[in-house]
């Protein structure tokens, strides 16, 4: 798989390369990104980490989806959550993109 076709992206800081289509890729950071929140919200609840941290966000995450789907009129409510996602995943690749031009600054 070619490096355009993979993505990475950090988890409880730690890092992963996923595949992913180009076109998917903006979908992908908002869903790393509202992840790593919702892990982070839930380890510091209650103090999990590893495998249990994970097992439990997808346990949540699952809930609330179930939950979205059964009340059309929570509607709105995904609508700004969608939109906080995606303000995490432009900022966190503002901050690469800075990052990497402070790089290149040094060199």
């Amino acid at each position: 798989m070619s490096a355009t076709n993979t993505l990475d992206i950090k988890l409880q800081g730690k890092d992963y390369r996923v595949a992913c289509a180009p076109e998917e890729r903006e979908a992908l950071l908002a869903a790393a990104s509202f992840l790593d929140a919702k892990m982070n919200e839930i380890a510091e609840i209650t103090r999990s980490s590893g495998e249990r941290l994970a097992v439990m966000a997808a346990l949540n995450i699952s809930h609330e989806l179930l939950a979205l789907r059964q009340s059309p009129d929570k509607a709105a409510a995904v609508d700004a959550e969608v939109a906080r996602r995606r303000i995490k995943a432009i900022e966190a690749r503002l901050d690469t993109v800075l990052a990497e031009q402070k790089q290149d600054a040094l060199f």
